[in-house]
């Protein structure tokens, strides 16, 4: 795809309206071919912006850069669930995927668990991509580029970024660097963990109730972080009604990016901006005038207020 056919596509989906089906081939294609040669878990520099879940939620995915910036002023990571549940998952992940091939050293696209055959076809994307295309193809073709989405990011070697957290079968991260990763997310073992695993207020490994992944206790993350000399653990993979939660002594953070999750939630979004000199501030956001006028109009569940904060703090170096 040229830079000129590029463009208009990205203008086209910036406007929350489809492109053709012989447009998503050609992108999906080309995107599995960049994706193909990055690594498993990607370095990723400074001053960057860190976003939990999506969802499909378009429009707050728009707001989500109107408060963080627009690539390429800025480095961004998501943390996986792009699509199912929200309206617009198929302009939500074609747009990223857009984004990517114009601005590959600026934006990391971490997979998530919904980015799977198995989970997509049920809670959402591949119902959307029949109804708005009128066949399954377009799921085909994103659900193939999800085999090749990485599974975790390094930030200045004192941030890990992941989508759910670890596993019992991994103690560094160069471990999960010689994971392979091109396939479907399997039922069990450590590219499932990363997946679907949760931190836990009991200590240790212990069943998760998702019937997938693990629980692990604040001992696992400082044995992890200590061992991989990292500050903190960035996950996504939990609504969190205030938008961002700290756990195990301010070790791990889960952050949460879809407002209004489900247009009915009620929850704050924020994302994770970390500066150059380590200082990390979340900014914290509610829905889109458009989502908040479609919920008007519905006599669905209106967001709470809540004013905006910004809670500036220091990662220090040791």
């Amino acid at each position: 795809m040229n830079p000129k056919d590029l463009d208009k596509v990205i203008d086209i989906l910036k406007k929350c309206k489809l492109i053709e089906e012989r447009e998503v081939r050609n992108l999906c294609s080309e995107a599995k071919l960049l994706l193909s040669k990055e690594d498993n878990v990607r370095n990723v520099d400074i001053p960057v912006i860190i976003c939990g879940d999506i969802h499909g939620q378009f429009h707050d995915l728009k707001e989500l850069f109107n408060i963080g910036n627009e690539l390429p002023h800025v480095n961004y990571i998501f943390l996986g669930d792009y699509v199912d549940r929200g309206k617009y998952s198929i302009e939500t992940f074609l747009l990223l995927l857009a984004l990517k091939i114009k601005y590959p050293l600026h934006l990391t696209l971490i997979r998530g668990n919904h980015e799977s055959r198995q989970i997509s076809e049920i809670y959402g994307f591949y119902d959307e991509c029949l109804k708005k295309y009128g066949s399954i193809n377009v799921w085909k073709y994103c659900t193939d580029v999800f085999d090749y989405l990485c599974i975790g990011a390094i930030i200045e070697g004192k941030y890990f970024c992941i989508h759910g957290g670890l596993s019992p079968s991994i103690e560094k991260i160069d471990e999960l660097k010689k994971i392979y990763r091109f396939q479907e997310i399997p039922k069990n073992g450590p590219l499932c963990d990363i997946m679907w695993s949760d931190p836990n207020d009991q200590n240790g490994w212990t069943k998760s109730p998702r019937g997938a992944g693990h629980l692990y206790g604040q001992d696992i993350v400082e044995k992890f972080c200590y061992i991989n000399n990292i500050h903190i653990i960035a996950r996504a993979h939990q609504l969190v009604m205030e938008g961002y939660k700290w756990s195990f002594n301010k070790k791990l953070v889960t952050i949460w990016s879809a407002p209004n999750y489900c247009y009915r939630c009620g929850n704050i979004a924020s994302i994770m901006e970390i500066d150059e000199n380590l200082f990390f501030n979340f900014k914290r956001f509610g829905p889109s005038t458009i989502d908040q006028h479609y919920l008007n109009n519905n006599n669905t569940t209106e967001l709470r207020k809540f004013p905006p904060v910004s809670n500036v703090q220091k990662c220090y170096k040791k």
